[in-house]
C-alpha cells in the first residue's frame, strides 16, 4: 500500500468515540470536567477506500470491532489528548492559531503498512503514515499549543458515548 494520499480537509478536533458498551452516557445535568480530544487529518477518497477495505477484512476476523461508517470514519489522529472540558473553546483558539500557520492541506503523506491489534473480542487496526518534517513539526506546535489546557488522566467519561 504505498500511496500517496493528499490531505483533504482543515484539521479539526473531534470528540474520540468510546468502545461500545464501556460506559453510562452522562446526564445533561453532569458536564463532565475532563473531554478526550483527538486533533485528525481527514485522508481523501483513496485512502478512504483503502480504509474501508481494511476494515471490512477485519470485521470478518472480528464482528464486535469497529464498523467504519458516519459515527466512526478513517482519520490521521495528530494528537490525543485529555483536557479540561471548561478550555475545549480555548483549545480550538489555540489549534487554530497552529492551523493559521501550517498548511496541510499541501502536504503528500505516504501511507506504508498496516497494524492490527486484537483486543479481547475486538480488532483495532491502523494505516500508517511516514513521518514528515512537516507532520512532526506540526504535531510539535500542537503539542505546546494544547499543553496548557491538557490534564494527564481522565476517565472513560470523557469519551463520546453511544447506547
Amino acid at each position: 500500500m504505498h500511496r500517496y494520499l493528499k490531505v483533504l480537509a482543515a484539521l479539526s478536533i473531534g470528540l474520540v468515540a468510546s468502545l461500545p458498551g464501556d460506559v453510562q452516557p452522562l446526564r445533561a445535568e453532569e458536564p463532565n470536567p475532563v473531554t478526550a480530544i483527538d486533533i485528525l487529518l481527514e485522508p481523501d477518497a483513496t485512502m478512504i477506500k483503502n480504509a474501508t477495505a481494511a476494515n471490512e477484512r477485519l470485521l470478518k476476523s472480528f464482528p464486535k470491532g469497529f464498523a467504519l461508517g458516519k459515527t466512526h470514519q478513517p482519520h490521521i489522529s495528530c494528537l490525543q489528548r485529555y483536557v479540561k472540558t471548561a478550555d475545549l473553546d480555548k483549545v480550538y483558539v489555540a489549534v487554530g492559531k497552529v492551523l493559521a500557520e501550517e498548511k496541510p492541506t499541501s502536504w503528500k503523506l505516504k501511507a506504508y503498512k498496516y497494524y492490527y491489534i486484537p483486543w479481547k473480542e475486538l480488532g483495532l487496526a491502523g494505516i500508517v503514515i511516514e513521518p514528515t518534517d512537516d507532520f512532526i513539526r506540526y504535531q510539535k506546535k500542537l503539542i505546546d499549543a494544547v499543553q496548557p489546557f491538557t490534564v494527564k488522566t481522565g476517565t472513560a467519561a470523557a469519551y463520546v458515548t453511544t447506547k
